[in-house]
């Protein structure tokens, strides 16, 4: 690299000084460096060149000018820079001179110099701008001293005098904003826009410079042919009225007409609301409001997308911005779907189901006096306020229920009072069926007809739940062939409730045409997510008086079935689906909207009652047993009608020729085979391509948990059903385990802790025999038994492999058992033969042997 310091561009790379680092963008000469203290060592050609003192001082460039007049009697401004080396950082100037280094504060005009002198030694003046210069650009060289300037350009006795400036502001036709200027010198004023001020006044040039560059800052323009600037620009003119004519009155004097005096910024201000309820309709009055509510939707337009104004028709701003009362506005149009357009005199009409979000939506509104007629606050506080007395449960069901299910009853009975509709989003175990079943004891006495609709699956089970707890009410089960199931719907209003399957419904929706119900109740209303199936379509036809959904999963947060499920409980409260779409799906699920989230939730909350086991675990017995009853399928139950015959015959004909000691085995054999055709034909009848009552049930209950978040024990005596409720599970791409007697011991303990600690296996295949012991298995909480053990004891057991110490939720135990079979008979038996001893039973054999003829021949009728 040069060491010619007379060179004008010198780079200086390495350790020097601080302030000289990241100072070059194309350094063209590199020169290596070494500190030492305040030294600076620079190396070039392997030779010390230079060092330099490091001078941290200010300079001054007062010796530095000077002012000449040459021949042609212009003035000249040299300036002694040859041996000046220069380099600029974003706060400093580096001057290098005689070996010593300077720092020196950045100022614009000592810059634009150096720049100049870096190609220049000199700048001409000619003499009929002499004036000027001194004006404009002496003042700003602060550097020099004025005693060494030539009196040419100091213009003895000339004092340059304060300027105020005056503003006249005004408005034009079209909204635009009108400003007139006047500079004023002691007692002289003049528009400089015009040509014919005085010219003989000593001015303040950079203070008029300064004024009008703000003006062209804050977006004023000159108006061709006029002696006026003038504001076009809408984001300006707000800008002006709204932050910037404050500051313009402090710094200038202001002066306005009566026209642009009217034009102002204005507040929306809702004084106050009415909301009031007749007729079957709810009201609301948002008449007292400063702004034309026919301009409401699109201020809202400009709302939504987060604009600071809205010029209104008459030419005024409407500032936007943080404002409670359109927040309010903005949420009944989204959220209620308000026509603004559509309102006559300030009213808005809706359904009343709408009253419970509209009470939390104005309350939360701030400054706004609301006025309530007696009616609209009747609803509000019944829905939220009534005591244990205003609702009375029935004397059995008071000792029955517990307190979080008489709660839940008193919230039926309320939706039912107000004519809404209700989901009972209860988790799984707690008690949906019971807390409908007191629902509808309620209404014995008023000879009303209700239906339920549920799974196939789930259709006995309803049955047997209300003959358990209320025998009392008439039910009667729709099946059978069409004839039958006709003959049935004829007869309804004879019976308290009816119970049908989505299947069946569809089939004979046209023979309810002209039925009512009082209650309509959608079990595991999941099954009507998809609102264009059949069931779902099917389900709303049914006319009745108030409709329940009851489903174990948080439909809360699954928006894709959530449309359907109120389309049933209260047709339009979430309007039709193209506008639920628009306004809540597309927005959560695509956007990850939060906000349209949380309006959703709120506008469901009140129609919505969901409890989990953990928030009842202190009212809930430590293990809940739940018989479940499912029903064959109709292959299903051929086969098994056929075998009970032919079994029934061989067991007659067996104890009638040989003892019961030789008979024992084949019994138990022949017993078996009608437990395996309850459970799957597959089991020992190939190619069977009929289905399972019994495990479509059993994927049911799999799935609710799931989606309730639980996890699930499935004990079955038969590991070759494991096979088939495998591939079933791999379809629906659930996660499992199994374990059966071959499984090795260290798998096991395997398998038990990635089971306890994972959140992604949910299902613990576990064989009866297998499983009975020995495990842990405390993070499930559902344990399903696929078919019914003879012993008791041995059912018990394998349950508490989830019931046990370290369990801290409830344990909620499923028994699957087939109606009209043998697994009714054995779990009857169960039942009886349990009363009289805590472990009967060990084996199939001992159970046969502890068994009379007449016992076992009762077994196959």
């Amino acid at each position: 690299g040069s060491s010619d310091f007379s060179d004008k561009e010198i780079y200086i790379m390495g350790n020097n000084i601080e302030e000289t680092l990241n100072l070059f963008e194309n350094p063209k000469v590199y020169i290596n460096s070494y500190r030492d203290g305040e030294k600076e060592y620079y190396f070039t050609d392997d030779k010390l060149e230079i060092q330099c003192e490091v001078k941290k001082e200010e300079v001054s460039f007062e010796n530095n000018y000077w002012f000449e007049i040459d021949d042609s009697e212009e003035f000249v401004l040299k300036l002694n820079i040859k041996n000046y080396n220069v380099l600029y950082s974003d706060q400093y100037i580096y001057i290098f001179h005689k070996n010593k280094i300077y720092k020196m504060q950045k100022e614009k005009e000592i810059v634009k110099l150096f720049k100049v002198f870096k190609h220049h030694d000199r700048i001409l003046i000619p003499e009929d701008r002499l004036k000027d210069f001194g004006k404009f650009v002496v003042p700003n060289m602060k550097f020099i001293n004025a005693d060494n300037l030539p009196k040419e350009i100091v213009l003895q006795g000339e004092v340059v005098n304060t300027l105020a400036s005056k503003i006249l502001l005004d408005v034009n036709e079209e909204g635009d904003i009108l400003l007139e200027l006047k500079f004023c010198y002691l007692d002289t004023e003049f528009n400089p826009l015009e040509r014919n001020y005085i010219n003989n006044i000593i001015r303040d040039n950079n203070a008029e410079i300064e004024v009008i560059n703000r003006l062209f800052n804050d977006g004023f323009e000159l108006e061709i042919g006029s002696n006026f600037f003038i504001l076009k620009n809408e984001n300006d003119i707000y800008d002006f009225l709204c932050y910037k004519i404050e500051n313009y009155m402090q710094d200038y004097e202001v002066l306005a007409t009566d026209k642009f005096k009217s034009k102002q910024i204005k507040q929306p201000k809702i004084s106050n609301i009415g909301v009031r309820v007749d007729n079957g309709l709810l009201e609301i009055d948002i008449s007292k409001i400063n702004i034309d509510i026919g301009e409401i939707k699109d201020i809202l337009k400009d709302y939504k997308i987060k604009k600071k104004y809205h010029k209104l028709k008459n030419g005024d701003f409407l500032s936007i911005e943080n404002s409670d009362d359109l927040e309010l506005l903005e949420e009944m149009t989204t959220a209620l779907d308000v026509d603004f357009t559509k309102i006559e005199n300030g009213k808005i009409e809706l359904p009343v189901n709408r009253s419970i979000y509209i009470d939390k939506l104005i309350d939360s509104s701030k400054n706004i006096n609301i006025t309530k007629n007696k009616k609209f606050t009747s609803i509000i506080d019944g829905f939220y306020n009534k005591s244990d007395k205003d609702i009375e449960i029935d004397e059995d069901f008071q000792k029955i229920l517990r307190d979080y299910q008489k709660s839940g009853y008193r919230w039926l009975k309320n939706i039912e009072t107000y004519k809404f509709g209700g989901v009972l989003a209860d988790d799984m175990g707690l008690g949906k069926t019971l807390q409908i079943i007191s629902l509808l004891k309620s209404q014995i006495n008023y000879k009303t007809t209700s239906i339920v609709v549920c799974p196939s699956t789930l259709v006995l089970n309803w049955k047997a739940e209300v003959e358990k707890w209320c025998d009392s009410l008439k039910v009667l089960i729709i099946n059978g062939t069409v004839e039958e199931r006709v003959k049935k719907i004829n007869q309804i209003e004879n019976y308290n409730l009816i119970v049908t399957s989505y299947d069946l419904l569809k089939r004979d929706i046209k023979n309810y045409e002209d039925k009512y119900f009082k209650y309509i109740i959608a079990d595991e209303a999941q099954y009507i997510k998809n609102y264009s199936t059949q069931n779902a379509t099917s389900l709303k036809k049914l006319k009745g008086e108030v409709k329940y959904a009851l489903t174990g999963t948080p439909i809360e947060n699954s928006v894709a079935e959530l449309w359907s499920i109120f389309d049933f409980i209260m047709p339009g409260y979430l309007y039709n689906y193209n506008k639920f779409k628009k306004k809540f799906e597309e927005p959560i699920l695509k956007q990850e909207n939060k906000e349209a989230l949380l309006r959703l939730k709120k506008l469901i909350a009140p129609f919505v009652l969901r409890r989990v086991k953990k928030d009842v675990l202190t009212e809930l017995p430590e293990k809940n047993i739940t018989i479940m009853k499912n029903e064959m399928d109709y292959e299903q139950q051929k086969i098994y009608l056929s075998y009970l015959a032919q079994t029934k015959k061989e067991v007659a004909e067996e104890l009638s020729g040989n003892s019961f000691e030789k008979s024992k085995f084949k019994i138990l054999m022949l017993l078996t085979r009608l437990r395996q055709i309850c459970c799957h034909p597959s089991l020992f009848i190939e190619n069977y391509k009929g289905y399972s009552g019994k495990l479509e049930q059993c994927l049911d209950l799999i799935n609710e948990a799931i989606q309730g978040n639980h996890k699930i024990l499935l004990f079955s005596s038969y590991t070759s059903m494991f096979e088939i409720i495998e591939k079933e599970l791999e379809k629906l791409e659930i996660k499992y385990f199994k374990l059966v007697g071959e499984t090795p011991v260290d798998k096991r303990i395997k398998m038990v802790d990635e089971f306890n600690n994972s959140e992604d296996v949910k299902v613990f295949l576990i064989s009866l025999k297998a499983g009975g012991t020995g495990l842990n298995l405390t993070s499930a909480d559902v344990v399903i038994h696929y078919d019914p053990w003879w012993n008791v004891s041995i059912e018990n057991q394998a349950t508490d492999r989830a019931y046990r110490i370290g369990q801290k939720n409830s344990v909620q135990v499923y028994k699957l058992i087939t109606s009209n079979s043998i697994e009714e008979k054995i779990n009857k038996m169960q039942e009886r033969k349990e009363k009289l001893s805590k472990d009967i039973l060990s084996t199939e054999e001992t159970f046969i042997s502890k068994m009379s003829a007449e016992e076992i021949l009762d077994l196959f009728t």
